[in-house]
């Protein structure tokens, strides 16, 4: 059987690479197709059609015509919505399950991107006597969006769909770790027949030639990047150059914040789904475990119970409840960062490599009790299936240790206290504060982080303006 090969789209037609790649399963380290390997050239020629298309097409004035191209799009994705969940199972690792949740939490987000086409405004008022002011929102220009892989199909979704409504053309560069998965993506998108050609321009690349010159190139005019701060702080550095806008969600170390008062059978299950979900691959993943005094040797014994339960092995499997992280060369470093950690913490859960001496990247869950703030395992995003145990005693001190890293995407507050999880969650540093829950998004609010996880916001209509120049258009009568 022929193995499916997946190609880059530049300005309406299908473009092979520079090179051939190959894509792998991380459930098995077999190779599942193949796919067109791009670069420093397509990069360039996606960057050009998104500049024509912004100047010779009406998109960038029409948002009766975005609103319906984006409504058309989460049409075409919904009628492929099977294959999208059982392509991007299979080359990311996510359990079907988890694949179905990325991909239904994106048809909305198209959906929600169609209104906010219709429904942006600015403002309008008479300053003085016959005199007017009114501002209007204008599209910045072309778009640079680098996408990850551990979330490729929402993520590309909640750059690109605002900047789409916004009245941006866009150039996306995608990861090689899920290429079969965006040459998908692609597919749905060429389909499009309200798109016009080049408003969207998508390329898979291995390297690291054509996303550099994405933010780099005078060509684009706003950059939004999803990944980890070392390469957002680089990516900012390049775009201040030009003087571009950045939108940037970042890094997290997301603290789950257990008072002694909080309901215990609610709060596992819901800890051990933030470390493993998406196999621990996960901005917000819930990382760090603080407990209070109180009720630290129940929630440890019990939560030790539970990670240990865990099922680790094939979607195929109706007990899994974790699947593969992306590749064995993650695994492996992962499994590394929990080894060392035995020098300054008492490791609870040892998860560690499912099959040592094979090459998948199946790995379980690990869970390690610290105290030290200044600790690696504290202070480091890992994005894998791993979360420390950290003892507080008061509110000031589960805030002061809860804002002890450089990061600030997401936390949480448990407690029956009606009160203490409005109070706390106020002065931690965090752009989400979940209140007796984890990891809930919603597209008409707003998401980013505080600190080094990021800057800017997506979701919500102020997602919008990160693609946005604002106008003031002033009208002031001749004299009579």
């Amino acid at each position: 059987m022929k193995q499916p090969h997946a190609r880059n789209l530049i300005d309406g037609e299908w473009s092979d690479g520079h090179a051939t790649g190959t894509a792998f399963a991380p459930a098995t380290g077999r190779a599942i197709g193949t796919f067109a390997d791009a670069g420093a050239v397509t990069a360039r020629r996606a960057i050009e059609a998104a500049r024509r298309a912004f100047r010779d097409t009406p998109w960038a004035h029409d948002r009766q015509l975005r609103a319906r191209a984006l409504s058309e799009l989460a049409d075409r994705m919904a009628a492929r919505r099977d294959e999208l969940v059982g392509l991007l199972s299979r080359e990311n690792g996510k359990r079907a399950g988890d694949a179905a949740m990325e991909v239904d939490a994106t048809i909305p987000k198209l959906r929600y991107n169609a209104a906010l086409a219709l429904t942006d405004t600015g403002r309008a008022a008479e300053t003085s006597p016959h005199s007017y002011s009114m501002t209007i929102h204008q599209p910045a220009g072309v778009a640079a969006v680098i996408v990850p892989w551990n979330s490729p199909v929402i993520l590309a979704v909640r750059s690109f769909a605002p900047a789409l409504a916004a009245g941006c053309t866009v150039v996306m560069k995608m990861p090689a770790q899920t290429a079969l998965t965006n040459g998908l993506l692609y597919e749905i998108i060429a389909a499009t027949t309200a798109l016009p050609a080049g408003v969207v321009n998508a390329f898979t690349e291995s390297g690291n030639d054509g996303a550099p010159l994405l933010v780099a190139d005078p060509g684009t005019d706003v950059v939004s990047y999803t990944g980890s701060t070392a390469v957002g702080r680089v990516i900012m550095a390049e775009a201040a150059r030009h003087l571009k806008g950045c939108s940037l969600e970042l890094g997290g170390k997301s603290p789950m914040v257990v008072f002694g008062d909080a309901d215990l059978d609610a709060v596992v299950p819901a800890l051990c789904a933030a470390v493993t979900t998406f196999s621990g691959q996960f901005c917000m993943a819930g990382s760090r475990i603080l407990v209070q005094r109180s009720v630290a040797d129940e929630l440890r014994e019990r939560l030790i119970a539970g990670l240990e339960a865990v099922a680790v092995g094939p979607d195929e499997d109706p007990g899994t409840a974790i699947g593969p992280v992306i590749d064995r060369a993650n695994a492996l470093r992962i499994d590394a960062l929990v080894a060392e950690s035995a020098a300054y913490g008492r490791i609870l859960v040892r998860g560690g490599l499912l099959n040592p001496e094979g090459d998948d990247a199946y790995l379980r869950p690990s869970l390690v009790e610290v105290d030290d703030l200044a600790a690696p395992l504290i202070q480091r995003e890992v994005f894998g299936p791993v979360a420390t145990f950290e003892i507080f005693d008061d509110e000031d001190d589960a805030v002061t240790r809860a804002n002890a890293t450089e990061y600030g995407l997401a936390a949480s507050v448990w407690s029956r206290d009606v009160d203490r999880p409005l109070r706390v969650g106020r002065r931690l540093d965090a752009g989400t504060v979940w209140i007796n829950d984890w990891g809930v998004i919603r597209d008409q609010f707003e998401e980013g982080g505080f600190k080094q996880s990021g800057v800017g916001r997506l979701n919500g209509p102020r997602a919008l303006a990160e693609f946005q120049e604002i106008k003031h258009l002033v009208h002031t009568p001749r004299s009579r």
